[in-house]
């Protein structure tokens, strides 16, 4: 059912497209009540409007506290139309009915967000506004409430088409919003607040109760497996150097599996700064390199390290792929590239293969944040691992020498990315060998070796990169019979001293990092 709109409460915080909107109300007969900031704006541009202090016969006060909070606003807001019992006592106490209420809230997670004091923040918690658009949202039979500046043009354009009115179904969607919006918002509050001891001196980093929300990109066919239903969810304002901002150029609709795996890869290769290219399976690396040539170098090195496994993996640049490039990504087939950006002409190459995903994020440095997993009954949330390699310690009576030094903080970088239990065999900071997620330590570094041999890599020469310590000097005594010539691990082992040992009689050279990369 369509209902014609003639009074509106305007009341903004975010002031985009307001002065429009309100125009366009006005034009088609509109009354606008408006409050404060909004009210100024709104008069200053011409726009006739009532202030609600007039309206309701009652100032603002309370340094703005108290506006809204008034009979004569909630009754014509919760007022029902089609109840002759709200009709007579809105009658008898004079209380005309509202038919759209345009309202967002005060900003309280961008001035939390910028450092603000805990009295700042409380001062920033909105309480007429909240209260207000539940209520319109509650009574959207009657009453359209807009909280989103991005709806105005669709609005306006279905009021301009329904003689002022709108649908009931557009009113339900608006109504939908709002308590979207308000849960986000009293859980942002909870979150933050909850943060703080009950005498508010102290604060810890996690909430004691956790409030997300995420909002639905799309319906994915399928899970891990296509006998599970999956979704995809993204934050509310994702950064746009990553995948839930990426924009898609090309390609059938991503699976479950290639968020996953396009997310490892270009996480991996935020991390390097000169050409790279990251080849993901599974959402372990199976090919990794840099070249300070080109990225069409990178990707043939990458590509190199293990031709078979990359075989409809996923691949990220850290740069603009040409055409050159473009030619030769074609000849493999890969379920998604993921870039920061195509040149015309290497679209149109790539864009062959009707099935293959090319996704576009700008340039950006690794997220920080958290990342969330379920398990049954609850939730781990944990900081999100973004730490290099720190201050390294010298373990061995020799040291590297630069180019080992070289390869082994790429190896580093390489190794925080492979699944649990990793190892990563590196000569001239390019991949030559991944043992990933294997219960022994050992099993890793054979398949990482039995990996470079196999498409033909010498390990002789190659340094090794370990993502925890070594628990015995077994891993040391085999990899040196190959040729690895230094280590990067961890350290922490009770048995470093052993492992240690094991590198000065191969004449390797180790070092320390004193941070893990475990990854599961």
């Amino acid at each position: 059912m369509v209902r014609k709109i003639q009074r509106a409460i305007v009341s903004v915080t975010d002031k985009r497209g307001v002065v429009e909107f309100a125009k366009e109300l006005h034009q088609m007969g509109v009354e606008i009540i408006s409050t404060g900031g909004t009210g100024e704006l709104l008069k200053k541009e011409g726009i006739p409007m009532i202030p609600i202090s007039s309206y309701t016969g009652f100032p603002e006060m309370l340094d703005g506290r108290l506006k809204t909070l008034h009979p004569k606003i909630h009754g014509g807001i919760l007022g029902m139309r089609d109840k002759e019992e709200h009709i007579k006592e809105m009658e008898d106490y004079q209380i005309p009915v509202i038919d759209m209420v345009v309202v967002n809230l005060y900003a309280f997670e961008d001035v939390v967000a910028r450092g603000a004091s805990l009295e700042e923040a409380i001062e920033n918690i909105d309480i007429g506004g909240p209260t207000m658009i539940r209520a319109a949202a509650k009574n959207y039979r009657f009453v359209a409430p807009v909280v989103d500046p991005a709806d105005y043009d669709s609005i306006i354009e279905e009021m301009k088409a329904n003689d002022g009115g709108l649908s009931l179904s557009t009113r339900f969607r608006l109504a939908k919003k709002v308590f979207s919006l308000t849960a986000r918002y009293d859980g942002a509050i909870a979150n933050y607040l909850t943060r703080f001891s009950d005498d508010s001196t102290e604060q810890e980093e996690f909430p004691s109760t956790l409030n997300i929300q995420f909002e639905k990109v799309q319906q994915l066919r399928y899970g891990e497996n296509p006998h599970q239903k999956a979704v995809f969810y993204r934050e509310r304002k994702p950064s746009s150097a990553t995948v839930a901002a990426a924009k898609k150029h090309h390609g059938k609709e991503l699976s479950y599996n290639n968020i996953l795996d396009t997310d490892s890869a270009l996480s991996l290769i935020k991390e390097l700064t000169e050409p790279a290219c990251a080849i993901i399976k599974h959402n372990n690396p199976c090919g990794v390199a840099v070249s300070k040539e080109s990225h069409l170098k990178a990707y043939e090195l990458a590509l190199a390290c293990d031709p078979r496994s990359a075989f409809g993996g996923i691949v990220a640049i850290n740069g603009t792929i040409d055409e050159e490039l473009a030619e030769k990504l074609n000849e493999i087939f890969l379920e998604v590239i993921i870039s920061y950006g195509y040149t015309e002409g290497a679209l149109e190459i790539l864009k062959k293969k009707k099935n293959i995903r090319l996704l576009e994020v700008e340039k950006g440095e690794p997220e920080p944040g958290f990342d969330v997993r379920s398990v049954s009954g609850g939730l781990l949330l944990q900081s999100r691992d973004t730490e290099s390699a720190g201050d390294l310690k010298v373990v061995t009576r020799r040291g590297p020498t630069e180019e080992e030094l070289r390869d082994l903080l790429f190896a580093w970088v390489v190794c925080k990315h492979v699944k649990s239990n990793a190892i990563v065999l590196v000569k001239d900071e390019v991949a030559i060998g991944i043992g990933p997620g294997q219960t022994s330590r050992v099993d890793s570094a054979r398949i990482a070796l039995m990996k470079a041999e196999e498409f033909g890599h010498d390990p002789k020469g190659a340094v090794l990169a370990s993502d925890a310590f070594f628990p015995f000097r077994d891993n040391i005594d085999l990899v040196a019979e190959y040729g690895i010539t230094a280590i990067i691990q961890p350290g922490g082992s009770i048995r470093d001293e052993e492992v240690i040992k094991a590198a000065d009689e191969h004449n390797m050279a180790m070092v320390f990092t004193g941070i893990r990369h475990f990854k599961h």
